[in-house]
C-alpha cells in the first residue's frame, strides 16, 4: 500500500484533488475577507453554504440547468446573509451567537427543504454535474494536464476570483470604504460613509461567495445533496481568512493547504491505509486548529473587529 502512496500516479491524483477540494474553501474565504475587513465576524458561513447547496441543487434537478442552479445558489447565499447583517449590524447582537444560530437554523431548514421537494428516499437524488474542461487538449498533457487542466469551470472561476477580489479591495473606492469601516467606523461616518450600508454590503457579498462554494459541492463535485455535504468547510473558510491575514493571495494558499489535507485523507481511505478512518477524517480539522494557533498570534485584526457601531454611542 505504501508503495502506491509514494507513486507518481498517487501524487498526481492527490494534487488534482487538492485543487478541487480547495475550491469550496477558497470561494467562501474570499467572501469573508470582505466581511471581516468591514469588522463583522460571520460564523454562519457553514449554514449559508448549506442553504445554497440545497437550493441550487433543487433548482438544477427541477430545470436541468446547471448555470441556473449555480445562480440560485449564489443568490440564496446572499439572501441568507441578509439575516446575519440584520442581526449583527442593525440589532447589534453578539456576532458569534448570531452565526452559530444561523448554522443551527440552516441545518434544520435545508433538511426540510430537501425532504419537501424530494421526499424521503432510499437513495439520494442525483444530477449530472459540471464536466471537466479539456482546454484545447491541454488536459492530455501527461501529469501536468491532469493536475491543472482537468477541472470544471467553477474551479477556474474560484481561482480567477483571487485577483478580482484583491483589485476590488485594494484599488477601488468601495474597497477603501470597507477597510475604513473596519478600522475606524466613527471616522468613516464623519466623512459621510454609511457604516451600516457598507457593512450590509460586505456581509451580503461574503454570503454570495459562500453560496458559490456551497452550490459547488452539490452541482460540481458530489452531484447530490446530503445534510453533511458541507462537512465543516464553512468553518475552515473562516479560519483561512485569519490564517491569510485578510489577504486574497494568502487565502488561496491557505485554501490549497486545507484542500491538500482533505484530499490526502480521502485518498488514504480509498487505498485502505490501515489508519483508523476517524483519525483521517480529523486531519483537515487538526490542521485548522494548528494553523489558527500559530497564525492568530501574527494576524492584525481590524480595529473595530466584531464591535457593533452606533452613532449614539461615544
Amino acid at each position: 500500500m505504501w508503495s502506491e502512496v509514494f507513486s507518481l500516479g498517487f501524487l498526481v491524483s492527490l494534487l488534482a484533488g487538492t485543487i478541487r477540494l480547495a475550491t469550496p474553501i477558497l470561494m467562501p474565504a474570499l467572501g469573508q475577507i470582505y466581511t471581516q475587513r468591514a469588522g463583522i465576524l460571520n460564523l454562519g458561513v457553514e449554514g449559508t453554504m448549506l442553504m445554497a447547496a440545497v437550493c441550487g441543487f433543487s433548482v438544477t434537478a427541477a430545470t436541468g440547468s446547471l448555470w441556473f442552479g449555480f445562480a440560485v445558489g449564489v443568490l440564496t447565499g446572499a439572501l441568507y446573509s441578509v439575516l446575519m447583517a440584520w442581526l449583527s449590524v442593525s440589532l447589534r447582537v453578539n456576532q458569534v451567537i448570531a452565526g452559530i444560530g444561523m448554522n443551527i437554523l440552516a441545518t434544520g431548514l435545508a433538511a426540510y427543504i430537501y425532504r419537501l421537494i424530494f421526499g424521503i428516499r432510499t437513495l439520494p437524488a442525483k444530477i449530472v454535474p459540471f464536466q471537466s474542461l479539456d482546454f484545447f487538449g491541454l488536459a492530455k498533457i501527461p501529469y501536468v494536464g491532469t493536475v491543472l487542466f482537468n477541472h470544471n469551470i467553477l474551479v477556474y472561476i474560484a481561482f480567477a476570483l483571487v485577483p478580482i477580489t484583491w483589485f476590488i479591495l485594494e484599488k477601488t473606492t468601495f474597497g477603501l470604504k470597507i477597510k475604513a469601516v473596519g478600522e475606524h467606523p466613527r471616522a468613516a461616518d464623519s466623512k459621510g460613509i454609511s457604516v451600516s450600508g457598507i457593512r450590509y454590503a460586505a456581509v451580503i457579498i461574503g454570503g454570495a461567495y459562500a453560496g458559490a462554494g456551497g452550490v459547488f459541492m452539490t452541482i460540481a463535485y458530489l452531484n447530490m445533496f446530503t445534510e453533511s455535504v458541507i462537512g465543516g468547510f464553512g468553518y475552515i473558510a473562516v479560519s483561512v481568512v485569519i490564517f491569510a491575514r485578510f489577504t486574497p493571495g494568502r487565502a488561496m494558499w491557505g485554501a490549497l493547504l486545507f484542500g491538500f489535507a482533505s484530499a490526502l485523507q480521502v485518498r488514504l481511505q480509498a487505498l485502505g491505509s490501515g489508519i483508523p478512518s476517524q483519525l483521517l477524517l480529523m486531519l483537515p480539522y487538526i490542521l485548522t486548529v494548528v494553523a489558527l494557533i500559530f497564525a492568530s498570534k501574527k494576524a492584525e485584526f481590524p480595529s473595530a473587529y466584531t464591535i457593533p457601531y452606533s452613532r449614539m454611542e461615544r
